[in-house]
């Protein structure tokens, strides 16, 4: 009996220590409530940019901005960088006009974002376009 005592001492102690360390260890996990209007805002923003991929994604708008000069997939890219209240104003612009109508004003506001962001970007306050080589 002695080399298994032996060997449930030896067992014993590494099994104890790997037992504590595991014990001690704190947790890193935490949790916290989610507000309502919280999630609310964060579903809506979603939302939201989802009905403006929806309506770039349109023929007619991509038809739209190939003939103001403007590479459909590079607007898209665009949009996708927008904050959450720029995707909310556009998406305002979409309720706002009747269907079929409002394809100039949301087209027009495109455009505009496109055109701020390339005067940003050549003035050398952003990085956006990689093609602008701005002198600093």
């Amino acid at each position: 009996m002695t080399g298994f005592s032996k060997f449930c001492r030896l067992l014993v102690l590494p099994v104890a220590v790997l037992f504590a360390s595991g014990t001690i260890v704190p947790s890193l996990a935490t949790a916290q409530m989610v507000g309502t209007e919280r999630v609310i805002t964060e579903e809506t923003a979603l939302a939201e940019r989802d009905q403006v991929a929806d309506f770039l994604a349109r023929d007619e708008v991509q038809a739209e901005l190939s003939g103001y000069g403007i590479d459909p997939a590079e607007a898209e890219a665009r949009i996708a960088a927008l904050s959450d209240s720029e995707v909310s104003q556009l998406a305002g612009y979409l309720h706002e006009e009747p269907a079929g109508e409002g394809i100039g004003a949301v087209v027009g506001a495109a455009v505009f974002v496109f055109v701020v962001l390339l005067i940003t970007d050549i003035a050398g306050f952003t990085n956006i376009f990689p093609f602008i080589i701005a002198q600093r």
